[in-house]
């Protein structure tokens, strides 16, 4: 997965749009976005800017397992 970042809200929303049903995907509240290598073309294609980050960092791919409001035994 890649990690990049889109310079306004309304990019993002465009990309989302064209992401959905067709690449997977996930965004986070720190504004990143992860998309497989794949998508890059189709987004440039589609004329949506964006800065790439690089790969995305082990905590961005694997998902939380545990949550910091679990209970102790």
């Amino acid at each position: 997965m890649i990690k990049l970042r889109f310079p306004n809200s309304e990019s993002e929303r465009k990309a989302i749009g064209f992401l959905a049903g067709r690449f997977s995907f996930k965004t986070f509240d720190d504004g990143c976005t992860l998309v497989p290598e794949a998508a890059l073309s189709s987004l440039a294609v589609q004329g949506i800017s964006f800065t790439v980050e690089g790969r995305a960092a082990y905590e961005y791919v694997i998902p939380k397992v545990r949550d910091s409001a679990a209970s102790s035994l």
